[in-house]
């Protein structure tokens, strides 16, 4: 039986400030979800921190991107912690942050094998930096990760690519445009955008993924979970809103699916913001249902 870890990764090193001269609140997540019982809800044998370097919203200009040198920094050190809780068989149940801590994981998966990834975002992430407008690493983070990008973040450790192309599922986007879409559409990557989740049927897709692992014979695979997945009515304390989102009565069943997967190695929960949301009542709903169905999981 896998020992649960809960890991702290309180970053906004991926994200542009939401007004100038503030930073995203999204740092304060693990605090947060300390508040709201979350580490109580969750059966767990340790809680490890690492907190991220100063945070700037000036773009580095040999890459345009948003604390690129931080980044790379703090994605080694997360590589090395998530490596050896994999190592030592341990679970790692992941508190960001934005979508950037995606680059530590996907490096210490790399490091330890042929891992796939399952992307639940409201979002691709999927986004050339010359389609941003903000230098985020946060709306890029799934790119980055099987290796299009710079290299000072693609190749850190000379292990580009992290993840195989072929290997990441990005799942739940539903911003639909089609000079955003078509960056993962042309790519070996596999897309299913809200819509035609609901066409497929989650257990439908959620089987293909798992198939796709067994068939692959991959060593495992990461779960991300950036809550904008959720439907804006019942999670509106994201940095960036979209209308429409799974509700919760979907984002368990699709959840509890992986959760009973024996090949899950460990998964991130990123993006809600504590500032938007004072009243703590969407993080407390978002707790209850988390937790509730991460029981499932087959430890």
């Amino acid at each position: 039986m896998k020992e649960i870890c809960i890991v702290e990764f309180p970053s906004n090193l991926g994200l542009k400030e939401p007004q100038p001269g503030k930073e995203p609140g999204v740092k304060k997540l693990p605090d947060w979800f300390w508040k709201h019982n979350l580490h109580k809800a969750i059966q767990h044998k340790d809680i490890i921190r690492i907190d991220s370097p100063k945070y700037s919203n000036i773009r580095d200009s040999e890459t345009q991107i948003l604390n690129s040198n931080s980044l790379v920094e703090y994605a080694r050190e997360q590589a090395y912690l998530i490596n050896n809780l994999l190592t030592q068989k341990k679970f790692p149940f992941v508190l960001g942050g934005d979508c950037s801590i995606l680059l530590g994981v996907a490096i210490a998966l790399k490091q330890k094998g042929n891992y796939g990834i399952f992307y639940l975002d409201g979002h691709t992430d999927f986004m050339d930096i010359s389609l941003s407008e903000t230098g985020g690493v946060g709306g890029m983070a799934a790119s980055i990760v099987i290796g299009n990008g710079p290299e000072k973040l693609t190749n850190i450790l000379n292990l580009s690519p992290y993840i195989k192309e072929e290997n990441l599922w990005c799942v739940g986007n539903r911003e639909y445009d089609d000079e955003y879409e078509n960056e993962i559409r042309n790519a070996d990557a596999t897309y299913i955008s809200l819509e035609n989740l609901r066409k497929q049927g989650i257990k439908n897709c959620v089987e293909s993924f798992l198939s796709a692992i067994n068939q692959k014979n991959l060593d495992g695979f990461w779960l991300h979970i950036d809550v904008d997945v959720l439907d804006d009515l019942v999670m509106p304390c994201v940095d960036s809103r979209t209308p429409d989102g799974l509700t919760y009565a979907e984002f368990n069943e699709l959840t509890s699916y992986l959760f009973q997967s024996e090949k899950l190695s460990g998964f991130e929960i990123t993006i809600l913001d504590p500032d938007l949301d004072p009243t703590g009542q969407y993080t407390k709903d978002f707790v209850a249902n988390i937790s509730t169905t991460f029981n499932t999981f087959k430890k």
